[in-house]
């Protein structure tokens, strides 16, 4: 029994040592709009986008996470890529908030412990809510009053994380934005001067920065007696 519980509490102190399970950091870096107005690069991480991370690593190959971000968007027709779009000359600026969960797949098994298997790519997959503003209605020639509105989006991303020092990770990854609304740039087909563009084509968000994350945690022991 004694030589058990030797065993029993050299296997925990040897695999807890070896995996941390919590990070816990922050995402800053750029963001973009993609729609009716400026150009029509994917792309193009020009304006501020920051916030804050939390995953809870299940394995080395699956993290679940949670981020909020915070996202300025704007656009100029002066910067498109077409001349239609230059010659209309609308511009616009807006920002969004965004809370997101979802899951990281590791392409290889990661674990900021082990040197050999302290970096690797993944991609993510998340369900998002946001919230930015809209107009609500025109109370003179390009004059209005705006409102909060929320909604949904389906994201998705890549990235690749290393270690960098001690308990310390960093990444770099992409997030896709795809969303069910066509007012990011506060179009709206019940104002003459707000309709334009495609009302078939919804509007796109791309973040994309660098996570600096501190890791922490050891997963409990399990023995199963005999």
């Amino acid at each position: 029994m004694k030589k058990l519980i030797v065993l029993t509490i050299f296997i925990c102190l040897t695999t807890t040592s070896k995996a941390q399970i919590n990070e816990i950091g922050l995402i800053l870096g750029g963001s973009n709009y993609i729609g009716d107005i400026g150009p029509e690069y994917y792309i193009n991480p020009s304006n501020f986008m920051g916030g804050i991370i939390y995953k809870w690593n299940m394995n080395p190959r699956i993290a679940f996470r949670g981020t909020f971000t915070y996202a300025d968007i704007s656009a100029d027709d002066a910067d498109a890529t077409n001349n239609a779009r230059k010659q209309r000359g609308i511009r616009f600026t807006n920002n969004i908030k965004e809370l997101a969960v979802g899951v990281e797949f590791n392409y290889f098994d990661y674990n900021i412990d082990d040197f050999k298997k302290s970096h690797t790519p993944y991609i993510l997959v998340e369900l998002a809510a946001f919230n930015y503003k809209v107009v609500k209605n025109e109370t003179g020639p390009k004059q209005y009053d705006y409102e909060n509105k929320t909604s949904f989006a389906i994201p998705f991303g890549i990235g690749y994380k290393t270690k960098i020092f001690t308990d310390f990770a960093i990444a770099l990854e992409l997030r896709a934005r795809y969303t069910f609304e066509d007012d990011l740039d506060y179009n709206n087909d019940k104002i003459e001067s707000l309709t334009f563009g495609n009302p078939n084509s919804n509007d796109w968000y791309m973040l994309t920065g660098i996570s600096i994350v501190y890791t922490f945690g050891r997963p409990p022991c399990y023995a199963t007696p005999y």
